[in-house]
C-alpha cells in the first residue's frame, strides 16, 4: 500500500487499463460506479457500495463538530472564561486546521492509501469530540478540537478523490450525494444540539460530546474498505507496470488559483454562518433555541440544493453564473441581517443557506477542473489548503469587530464586502478548462 497512488481507492485486483482518466502512478482500477464489476469476485459488487456508505458516513461528520460549538458559543464561552476575541480565534480555528493538516493529505495518502486515512480521520473526530469538552481549560478545548479537526481536514481533500477514483463520469451525482449527507450532518448538528443538551441534563460539555458516537459509527465502513483493498493488492502483487505521469505544477495553473480563492471566500462566509450567526439572531432578541434552528435552516437549504447544484453545474460548460446566483443570494441575506435581523430572520437564513451551497460548486468544480484523479488530489490538496488560509482571518475579523463596535453593522459589512469578489473569482473558476491543458 506504501507505493499506491494517492488517488486510488478501487480494488487492485481489477482489470487494468491505459484510459488517461485512471491514476497515472499507482494501479489502476475498474470504475465501480458506471456499473463496470471488478474482476475480484463477489466483494466487487459490494465494495463500491461500501464506500458509497463510507462517504456518506464520512460527510455526516464532517461539519457537526463546528456547528455545535456554534449552538453553544455563548455557553462555551462562559464556561470557559473566553473574550470575544478569543471566541473569534475558536472560530477560525477549523480554518487553520484544514489549511495546515489538508495539505498533508496527498502526502499521507501516498503512504498509507487515501482508505486509510480517512477512516484514521473518522477516529481523530471521535477522540477529539469526545474529549474536547473535558479536556480543562481553553488551552485543552483547542488541543482537541485540533484533533478532530484534523480528521476532518485529510478527509476533506481525500473525498473528491475518492469520487473521482471510483466514480469518474458520475462526478456531479456522486459530489451531489455527498454535499447533500454533509449538509445534513451540518443541519443536524445545529438543531438538535440545544435540545439534546437540555435532555442530557443541561451541560454544555455532554451537547458536544455526544456526537462522537455518530462519528464512531463512520470508522466502521472504511475499517471494511481498508482490510479489503489491502487483501486484494495482496492477491494482485506487484507485477503491473506504472506508466510515468508528467508533473503538473499546481501553482503554475490561473484556474487552480482561482478554485483557491473561490474556496477561501466561501470558506470564510461558512465558518463566519456556523460561528456568528446565532449570535447575531440572539443579539436581536431571538431565543437561544430558535437562534439554533435558523443555522439549521441555514445548514438544510443545502441538503437539496447540494444534491440537485452538483448534477446541474456538471452538465454546465461554464459554472460562472451559478457563482454570481449564489453571490447575490448572499448579497441579499447579509443586507437583511442588517436592516431587519429579528423579523426577516427565517427568509435570511433561507438566503444565507443558499449561498452557502458554494461549498458543493467549488467541490464540484474541483473535480471538474482536471482529466485525472491524480489532478484531482492536487488540486483538491491545492485549492482547499490555501482556500482555509485565505479564510483564517475572517472569522477572527468578525469577532474582534463585534467586541470593540457593541454591534454587527461593521461584521455584517465585512461579510458582504467579501462576497463580491468570490462572485469575479467564483466567474473565473468556472470557465471551462483543465489545469492540465494551462501547464
Amino acid at each position: 500500500m506504501a507505493d499506491d497512488d494517492l488517488a486510488t481507492l478501487g480494488p487492485a485486483a481489477g482489470p487494468r487499463t491505459t484510459s488517461t482518466d485512471q491514476p497515472a502512478a499507482g494501479p489502476e482500477h475498474p470504475q465501480p460506479g458506471d456499473g463496470a464489476a471488478p474482476a475480484n469476485g463477489p466483494a466487487g459488487r459490494w465494495l463500491p457500495r461500501l464506500v458509497i456508505a463510507g462517504l456518506v458516513l464520512a460527510a455526516l461528520n464532517l461539519r457537526p463538530a463546528i456547528t455545535s460549538l456554534g449552538a453553544l458559543l455563548e455557553e462555551v464561552r462562559d464556561g470557559l472564561g473566553m473574550s470575544g476575541t478569543v471566541a473569534g480565534l475558536l472560530t477560525s480555528v477549523p480554518a487553520l486546521c484544514f489549511a495546515a493538516f489538508g495539505i498533508a493529505a496527498p502526502r499521507l495518502a501516498r503512504r498509507w492509501g487515501p482508505g486509510a486515512v480517512v477512516c484514521t480521520g473518522m477516529v481523530a473526530i471521535t477522540v477529539g469530540v469526545v474529549a474536547r469538552p473535558y479536556a480543562g481549560g481553553t488551552g485543552g478545548f483547542l488541543a482537541a478540537s485540533a484533533l478532530a479537526l484534523a480528521g476532518i481536514a485529510v478527509s476533506n481533500v481525500l473525498m473528491p478523490v475518492v469520487i473521482k477514483s471510483w466514480f469518474p463520469s458520475r462526478v456531479g451525482p456522486m459530489t451531489g450525494l455527498y454535499s447533500m449527507a454533509l449538509a445534513l450532518g451540518t443541519s443536524l448538528a445545529a438543531a438538535l444540539t440545544v435540545p439534546m443538551t437540555g435532555a442530557l441534563g443541561g451541560s454544555w460539555r455532554t451537547g458536544l460530546a455526544v456526537w462522537g458516537a455518530l462519528a464512531a459509527v463512520a470508522v466502521l465502513p472504511w475499517l471494511v474498505v481498508v482490510r479489503q483493498r489491502r487483501a486484494a493488492a495482496g492477491a494482485a502483487g506487484s507485477t503491473a507496470a506504472r506508466p510515468a505521469e508528467a508533473p503538473v505544477r499546481i501553482t503554475a495553473s490561473p484556474t487552480a488559483w482561482a478554485l483557491a480563492v473561490f474556496f477561501g471566500l466561501q470558506a470564510t462566509a461558512a465558518y463566519i454562518t456556523m460561528g456568528w450567526m446565532p449570535q447575531i439572531f440572539r443579539d436581536a432578541g431571538v431565543s437561544a433555541g430558535t437562534a439554533g434552528v435558523l443555522l439549521a435552516v441555514t445548514m438544510a437549504m443545502g441538503v437539496p440544493l447540494s444534491f440537485v447544484l452538483p448534477r446541474l453545474a456538471a452538465r454546465m460548460r461554464h459554472q460562472g453564473p451559478l457563482a454570481v446566483l449564489l453571490g447575490l443570494c448572499g448579497l441579499a441575506g447579509y443586507a437583511g441581517l442588517w436592516l431587519a435581523p429579528a423579523a426577516g430572520a427565517w427568509a435570511w437564513a433561507l438566503l444565507m443557506g443558499i449561498s452557502n451551497c458554494a461549498f458543493p460548486l467549488a467541490l464540484t468544480m474541483i473535480g471538474m477542473r482536471s482529466t485525472s484523479s491524480a489532478g484531482v488530489v492536487k488540486l483538491s490538496a491545492f485549492a482547499q489548503s490555501v482556500g482555509y488560509l485565505i479564510s483564517i482571518p475572517g472569522p477572527l475579523l468578525v469577532g474582534t469587530l463585534y467586541q470593540h463596535s457593541g454591534g454587527w453593522g461593521l461584521p455584517i459589512a465585512l461579510m458582504a464586502g467579501l462576497m463580491v469578489p468570490q462572485i469575479a473569482v467564483g466567474v473565473l473558476a468556472g470557465r471551462d478548462r483543465r489545469i492540465e491543458d494551462e501547464v
